[in-house]
C-alpha cells in the first residue's frame, strides 16, 4: 500500500481546501481510510473516516458540518473537501489506511500512513 496526499496550503480563515489521497497497491476494495491531522506540540487527531465499501463517513465533533470525506474508485483516491476553514484547522494532514475489520478515529487502527500534507489558516 502506498498513499500520497495533495492539495495541501496556505488559506485565510473562512476560505475552503480539498485535500487528495491517491492510494495504490491496495489488495482489495473493502477497507476504511482516515484522515488524521497534527499540529506541531500536539497529538495526532482523527478528523474523517471513511468505510469504502460503503462510502460511508464518520466525523470528529471539531470538524463535523465543515468537513466532507469521499471517494473516487476510479482514480483510487480519496478526498478531504474542508469548509469554512479556522486557524485551529492549521496541522499536517495525513491520510491512512486500516486493513482490519474495525476501525475508528484512533490511529492504533490504521496500518499504512501517508507523508502529510501542510495546511496553514491563516
Amino acid at each position: 500500500w502506498q498513499l500520497v496526499e495533495s492539495g495541501g496550503g496556505s488559506v485565510q480563515a473562512g476560505e475552503s481546501l480539498t485535500l487528495s489521497c491517491v492510494v495504490s497497491g491496495a489488495k482489495y476494495r473493502s477497507y476504511c481510510m482516515g484522515w488524521f491531522r497534527q499540529a506541531p506540540g500536539k497529538e495526532r487527531e482523527g478528523v474523517a473516516v471513511i468505510f469504502t465499501d460503503a462510502g460511508s463517513t464518520y466525523y470528529s465533533d471539531s470538524v463535523r458540518g465543515r468537513f466532507t470525506a469521499s471517494q473516487d474508485f476510479v482514480e483510487n483516491t480519496i478526498y478531504l473537501q474542508m469548509s469554512n476553514l479556522k486557524p485551529e484547522d492549521s496541522a499536517m494532514y495525513y491520510c491512512a489506511v486500516a486493513t482490519g475489520v474495525v476501525c475508528g478515529l484512533e490511529s492504533h487502527w490504521y496500518d499504512y500512513w501517508g507523508r502529510g500534507t501542510q495546511v496553514t489558516v491563516s
